[in-house]
């Protein structure tokens, strides 16, 4: 099936709202926060399922050799609950004040391309127990118009996060397996909700580059390879 990026987009955006704009809480809550969360999408663009490895979000990664696409301890984060994410950035909400989890923003690594950056939402969202926390993905070069991740950006990501592992790399991973991690999800053969067609493309292009030199091993084969 292609991917259709409207279709993700407004699945993901009604999903998100009904789960962060929730009948638990009081009726004009509800309508502030329902402002508050479409303020969000609108900049911080559609709601995602994950992140690419190589997305400044999820940088902060301890082990190389096991890729994480979703914010975590994995990644540098403390009290995440109640998560949602979106491209440029992700609210969570802790039955807490949610001080642990700007701390441990402000503890993340510097980063060459943005900054993240954490802040208390002045509105409930998900419960009216809970801190709603928005951290923020700024990134430090404007955006194209469409705000996707430019693929100057992307490469350079990947390929500091890939070529280590021609040190223990037994196997080169075939394109179909590596999608997720370098697309994002949801998305499609080329594409996703954080690049373009084309920029998805060159990813394509400069991995089978890679793997096709033998630097990782020998590539690994199975029904879904289309390389």
């Amino acid at each position: 099936m292609p991917f259709r990026a409207n279709e993700a987009r407004q699945a993901g955006y009604e999903r998100a709202r009904r789960y962060l704009v929730s009948r638990d809480l009081k009726r004009t809550d509800r309508a502030r926060s329902a402002r508050v969360f479409d303020d969000l999408v609108d900049r911080l663009g559609p709601v995602v399922e994950s992140y690419p490895h190589w997305h400044p979000l999820v940088a902060a990664q301890s082990d190389p050799q096991v890729p994480v696409t979703t914010p975590s301890g994995r990644c540098g984060y403390k009290e995440l609950d109640h998560t949602v994410y979106f491209v440029h950035g992700f609210v969570t909400c802790p039955y807490s004040d949610g001080q642990e989890v700007i701390d441990s923003v402000e503890s993340l690594p510097d980063h060459p391309l943005a900054e993240i950056v954490a802040e208390r939402l002045k509105v409930p969202l998900y419960h009216r127990s809970t801190t709603a926390v928005l951290v923020r993905c700024r990134w430090l070069k404007p955006l194209p118009s469409d705000r996707m991740v430019p693929k100057s950006w992307v490469v350079p990501l990947i390929l500091e996060r890939e070529l280590p592992a021609w040190r223990w790399a037994e196997v080169a991973e075939n394109w179909d397996t590596m999608r997720p991690y370098f697309l994002g999800s949801p998305h499609g053969r080329r594409s996703s909700l954080f690049v373009s067609q084309d920029t998805g493309q060159v990813i394509k292009n400069v991995w089978n580059v890679l793997i096709h030199t033998g630097m990782f091993g020998p590539i690994r084969t199975d029904l879904a390879a289309r390389l």
